[in-house]
């Protein structure tokens, strides 16, 4: 299984909702390693790495809507996977 890197900006009502944690919280059940912060504009950007397969399916659980707060986007980009993440963090 090939490890990669997620790059995921989440846009909507996501920030004061809890969605930065529960993005952590599901990131960590899938084993993934990175972050999830808020941005000046509004957004969540998440970065995420490990399997590719587990990095999807948060993607998909980014997607689904049931996600504290609204989701009215995610834009993601895909790249090799960077050192020094360890855990994952809200920052």
């Amino acid at each position: 299984m090939t490890d990669v890197r997620l790059t995921a900006w989440v846009r909507g009502h996501v920030q004061g909702v809890g969605f930065r944690w529960w993005t952590r919280a599901r990131a960590l059940e899938l084993g993934l390693a990175g972050w999830a912060r808020n941005t000046d504009d509004g957004r969540v950007e998440v970065v995420a790495q490990g399997p590719e397969k587990a990095c999807a399916t948060l993607l998909g659980l980014l997607r689904d809507g049931n996600t504290p707060g609204r989701v009215d986007g995610v834009v993601e980009r895909w790249s090799e996977t960077k050192g020094g993440l360890q855990g994952f963090v809200e920052r």
